[in-house]
């Protein structure tokens, strides 16, 4: 029988080569670069012969890989290195502008290298001091904490990139000759370059590291693979670690990480040893990033952010895992930089310069009135968001007084809008308030304003109905557009656009909001703050400054305080001495120059002792401003909860301000309210559960976890939805089937408790909760779903292999996915049993807290009520007492204790109590302990007592009749018979006696008395009338014989009391520095009584015995 013949294969040599065409001129300088598995001669003949061409063979090689495995390429990946090197290509052909010589060193390079280009030597670097700094002390948490997260707190400029490819080459070198992967994902992926540039400059294929990406950014560069480019040589040649670089947007879109699209499947399979996550702050914490992140496996992650004050503020970062590299650094470095060898990188940064204004001089009506608040006028301290609040309407409250500081805004000439010149600095602002409305009738104002209207005014505040995100990119277009459009424009906001955006033509930023957070002011303070470069009737101009509009100097200048303190380890936190304090407030101002108004109402540059001494002196005039009856005074008043009876009782003996007695302040109060010893609520975890199982049961708990696993596997299990509708309808259901009972339950239990807004915002963040339990959950399943999903058609394209058929893929798969299904709604069920009574504590918890901090504010306000009825005694006192050397310290050593008494209803030794503190017998347990007391704060007393003083110097000539108010206008009425005759019915009294007496004061032996002075403004006008006579001028040309004789031969003044005695002499003679007037008739004597019973006249000539 012959023999067949089967041959299924044949030999081939796969061959790539290179020839000229010298006698074609169009094609001087190039080669034509082509690939051939039949033998190369014959080939180029094949593609020239018909067209009679002369051909130059410049080398032929064998199109496989120099590195002994057999790989062989194509000629398109030797064209596709070609071009990434920047070999001009002939468009549609194989020809390349480059020379036979230069491409056979090419075709070398590329076998040898694998087809993986190196780069051709990098630049040595040094970290400069704070780079080294972050690197090491990042390095040595990540070798001591496995699966740790580090926070570079750092702003631009900091050379984020170098510092953490200098990171990566440290791990890669702790690792040894394992494989070191890092992956670096971040929200922007316009950044790219600024990543790949950093790698080929200081990194380099040398490092081995290779630079994976396929973002569109950086398509084509020369070192950047694909991730089929690296996994294919890392298959053949062992390339172990990578660097590959991923936009967010890209791996969310991935159905790894919860998107719709087969892509990056890599990532989850492999181990990283750093995730790094670029501007950390920008959309990278909603609960999808969560999940999306949640599936990288890593042994650390690395979050970089120059504003990360989310993270901050919820502590996510132990204070070991932040690497801090702030504004006052950047500038510092600014100033100081002297390497000549290189640019300074932060020199194109502005300075910033804080102009702080004290508004409340414009509605100095309002802060003598009061404010009304619920029905009652309270004191009013000047506070921004009140001054911007909207009635039901959309007006605002003071409406007349907004439009006051616009129009002082745009003509007084120390305003920042005041001339045309300032305005051409100023064309582009953000303006910061603190609620939406405020902002729309705010915008309503500026474009009916005369000079405000020529701007474009945008509204970026949103209303609720968008996500974060979507909100500051819909703020963010609209601010781009109205810039590219307008000359002018005036951004208003309510916290859209603070962080996560880059508006460089903003130069500067008005805060019109009353932000307490250093953090959160510093935020939107450096919105003005990004370099711009522009240019202007062809000439390049750079932003030099920024500048920041402060309306409430009290406020902002704290705020400064403890952000130039908060930078320091030594002084955060309130840490330090007063002198090492403000060093750090004077270093930052060489940096953030502070201009503020000085007495005279002129701008002026502050030092740090008035950067300091401003907030106080603004707090002691208010103080001064409302008689001392204000709750500036003290402090710490949560310790009255600590408190034994001893001080209750004195406290409680106070006279009120207003009337009301003190709520009851008892051992048992403190264990009702569940007051710890800081004096907060703090609800211990058994009375949580408890009452929460009181309040919600098993009704709720049973019930609602059973119907939400039923309605979850009713949602799950509907057909024809797609995976959005599912996670909608799930969030529905969370909300009406979850939220709407547990909030149902909570406003019948609690009623009257629990206000409507507390019940409006607490339904919000259980909503929020929902929502992010649904989108957690669901989203692990659906990854899980779509992964399972992608092998199934894997497989199935590949059914000749395996010999399997496709129905039985699909029954493996099918059960995978029921299989994955059930865990998911077994996971839903186990969640709501953890979660229901999770969140049902969490409501019993903020309620009950709630309710309590309430009932402890009204006692806490109480006892305020009694202190200031203590602290209106104070301006009378320092009236009878005070001099230079009166401070809280020695207030109980100028005044007798009798009078102190009489006055205040407590003893000295009472007072000394409340003061300082002291020990006492605990009734109970017959031990020891001590009242910490300091109820008053000592810096606030000492300032008030010093304006007080002041002030009663300025005002102590009362010849002076420009003079339009006195001393007593500021020493309100006491719980005694101290109450001042206004000094406006004392000069209609005076006047009306001259009336009736016609030439009394022109005559020398008229004599005058009030037997019943409470302040001595009678006598004073008496005295003054006297002094600026006709009559005594003529009989008395000298004015101080003119002045003693009207005190020795003319008035008399009676006082009933010791300190209404001291507080009429002193004012009387308050003129006079104790040289002049050395005898006078004013004594001390009550008598009133001594009138009632007939023996008036009898003491008065006892008393004034000696006159004649």
């Amino acid at each position: 029988m012959a023999k067949i013949s089967i041959q299924t294969t044949r030999p081939v040599v796969p061959m790539i080569y290179a020839y000229t065409t010298p006698g074609v001129s169009y094609h001087d300088g190039w080669t034509k670069i082509g690939y051939t598995e039949q033998d190369v001669t014959t080939r180029i003949r094949q593609q020239t012969h018909t067209a009679g061409i002369q051909w130059e063979l410049q080398w032929k090689k064998n199109a496989l890989f120099d590195d002994g495995s057999g790989r062989s390429f194509r000629d398109s990946d030797f064209h596709a290195y070609l071009q990434k090197q920047g070999v001009p290509r002939e468009a549609g052909t194989e020809w390349f502008q480059i020379s036979g010589s230069d491409s056979k060193r090419m075709i070398n390079d590329f076998r040898e290298n694998c087809g993986v280009l190196k780069t051709i030597g990098t630049v040595a670097y040094e970290l400069r001091s704070e780079q080294e700094q972050a690197v090491a002390q990042t390095f040595d948490y990540f070798q001591s904490h496995q699966n740790g997260e580090f926070l570079w707190n750092a702003k631009p400029r900091f050379g984020k990139t170098l510092a953490t490819y200098d990171l990566c080459k440290r791990l890669k070198e702790s690792k040894g000759k394992m494989a070191c992967n890092i992956l670096i994902v971040t929200n922007r992926p316009a950044i790219a370059n600024s990543w790949y540039d950093d790698f080929v400059k200081f990194l380099g294929t040398e490092s081995g590291f290779r630079f994976v990406s396929e973002v569109s950014a950086l398509k084509g560069k020369p070192y950047v693979l694909t991730r089929y480019e690296y996994t294919d040589n890392l298959s053949s040649s062992g390339l172990a670690s990578c660097i590959e670089f991923v936009s967010l947007q890209d791996l969310k879109g991935s159905l790894y990480f919860g998107g719709q699209y087969d892509k990056l499947k890599e990532l989850v399979q492999m181990q990283w040893e750093l995730l790094v996550i670029d501007e950390a702050h920008e959309g990278v914490d909603t609960s999808k990033t969560d999940v999306a992140f949640h599936q990288i496996k890593r042994n650390h992650t690395l979050h970089l952010s120059g504003t990360p004050f989310k993270a901050l503020a919820n502590d996510k970062f132990p204070a070991d895992a932040i690497y801090n590299w702030t504004y006052a650094d950047e500038q510092k470095a600014k100033r100081d930089w002297s390497d000549v060898e290189h640019n300074n990188p932060y020199e194109n940064l502005p300075q910033l310069n804080l102009f702080t204004y004290q508004m409340s001089e414009i509605i100095r009506d309002q802060l003598q009135q009061g404010v009304e608040i619920e029905g009652e006028t309270e004191e009013y301290a000047f506070d921004l968001n009140l001054f911007f609040s909207t009635k039901a309407n959309g007006s605002f409250v003071y409406e007349s007084s907004v439009d006051r500081f616009l129009n002082a805004l745009t003509t007084q000439e120390k305003f920042p809008f005041s001339t045309p010149e300032l305005r051409a600095e100023l064309c582009h602002t953000f303006w910061l308030l603190d609620r939406v409305d405020s902002a729309k009738a705010l915008a309503k104002k500026l474009k009916a304003h005369p000079v405000f209207k020529d701007y474009e005014i945008i509204l970026a505040a949103g209303d609720g109905r968008l996500s974060e995100e979507d909100e500051a990119k819909k703020a963010y277009d609209k601010v781009r557009d109205a810039i590219d459009k307008y000359d002018k424009t005036i951004t208003l906001s309510v916290g859209q656009l603070t962080t996560g955006i880059t508006i460089p033509e903003w130069t500067a930023v008005l805060m019109l909001s009353n932000i307490k957070s250093p953090a959160l002011y510093m935020q939107a303070a450096f919105r003005s703050q990004n370099p711009w470069r522009y240019t202007e009737c062809g000439e390049m101009r750079v932003k030099q400054n920024a500048y920041v509009f402060d309306f409430d100097p009290a406020r902002t200048l704290i705020i400064f305080e403890e952000f130039a303190n908060d930078l320091n380890s030594s002084t955060s936190g309130g840490k330090g001495d007063s002198d090492s304090r403000k060093q750090n407030v004077r270093v930052l101002l060489n940096f953030f120059p502070v201009i503020g108004e000085d007495e005279q109402g002129e701008m002026v540059e502050l030092d740090a002792e008035k950067v300091l001494s401003i907030p106080r002196r603004i707090r002691s005039l208010e103080v001064v401003r409302r008689g001392f009856m204000s709750n500036f005074l003290f402090q710490n008043i949560a310790n009255i909860f600590n408190a034994p009876p001893e001080v209750i009782d004195i406290i409680s003996s106070l006279p009120n301000a207003p009337e009301g007695d003190l709520v009851d302040v008892s051992p048992q109060t403190r264990e009702d309210l569940y007051v710890n010893d800081e004096g907060e609520v703090d609800l211990p975890d058994e009375f949580v559960i408890g009452r929460s199982q009181k309040v919600f049961g098993d009704k709720i708990y049973g019930e609602i976890t059973d119907t939400l696993a039923q309605k979850t596997e009713e949602i799950v299990a509907a057909p024809a939805t797609t995976e959005q509708q599912q996670v909608e309808r799930l969030q529905d259901v969370f909300k009406k089937e979850l939220v709407a009972p547990v909030m149902q339950v909570t406003n019948d239990t609690y009623g009257a408790d629990l206000k409507a807004k507390d019940s409006k915002k607490l339904k919000k963040q259980l909503e929020q909760k929902a929502d992010k339990l649904v989108t957690q959950e669901y989203g692990n399943y659906s990854i899980q779903k779509k992964t399972l999903e992608a092998e199934r058609q894997d497989v199935l394209k590949h059914l000749h292999e395996t010999g399997q058929s496709a129905a039985e893929v699909n029954d493996h798969f099918d059960t995978l996915v029921q299989e994955a299904t059930d865990a998911f709604k077994e996971r839903v069920s186990t969640v709501l049993e953890e979660t229901v009574p999770t969140l049902c504590e969490e409501v019993v918890k903020t309620v009950e807290t709630q309710k309590r901090e309430r009932t402890k504010e009204t006692i806490e306000d109480a006892v305020r009520d009694h202190l200031r009825g203590f602290a209106r005694t104070i301006p009378s006192f320092l009236m009878a007492y005070g001099d230079d050397s009166t401070t809280l310290e020695t207030f109980d050593v100028i005044i007798p204790d009798e009078v102190f008494l009489e006055v205040t209803s407590i003893t000295l030794d009472q007072f000394r109590l409340l003061r300082d503190g002291g020990s006492y017998i605990d009734a109970e347990t017959g031990e020891e302990k001590h009242y910490p007391g300091k109820l008053f704060d000592h810096v606030v007393f000492d300032d008030s007592i010093k304006e007080f003083l002041a002030l009663k110097v300025r005002l102590s000539n009362y010849f002076d009749d420009t003079q339009s108010e006195d001393i007593f206008d500021y020493i309100p009425p006491q719980k005694t018979n101290q109450i001042f005759t206004p000094k406006h019915i004392v000069k209609q009294m005076v006047d009306l006696l001259e009336q009736e007496n016609p030439g009394c004061f022109d005559d020398p032996s008229k004599t005058f008395a009030d037997l019943y002075m409470k302040s001595g403004l009678y006598i004073a006008e008496i005295v003054k009338r006297l002094f600026n006579s006709n009559g005594m001028k003529q009989a008395y040309p000298d004015k101080a014989k003119r002045l003693q004789h009207i005190f020795e031969k003319q008035v008399y003044g009676l006082a009933p009391t010791e300190i209404i005695y001291q507080i009429a002499l002193h004012f009387i003679l308050g003129f006079d520095d104790g040289n002049l007037i050395r005898n006078h008739h004013l004594r001390q004597c009550d008598a009133l009584p001594l009138a009632k019973n007939g023996t008036l006249e009898s003491k008065l000539d006892a008393i004034f015995d000696s006159i004649e």
